[in-house]
């Protein structure tokens, strides 16, 4: 499952982007990756302390198409 996080810059709140975070793969569930997706948050807010999470939701993929 993938953490679809749409994050602004604090400093300049229009200035704002996508990112995807891959979850537990153990999170297959969509309901178990809304359940737990607190704590990842939480994590890439620590990390990251210069976005807000504006929006949030769980979608199904393995990540981000890799280039060959």
């Amino acid at each position: 499952m993938l953490l679809l996080l749409s994050v602004c810059l604090i400093a300049q709140p229009a200035t704002c982007h996508d990112e995807q975070v891959q979850v537990s793969a153990g999170m297959s569930n969509p309901f178990l990756c809304l359940r737990n997706s607190q704590s990842v948050l939480a994590q890439w807010s620590e990390e990251h302390p210069e976005f807000h999470v504006e929006r949030w939701r769980c979608a199904a993929g393995a990540g981000p198409a890799k280039k060959p």
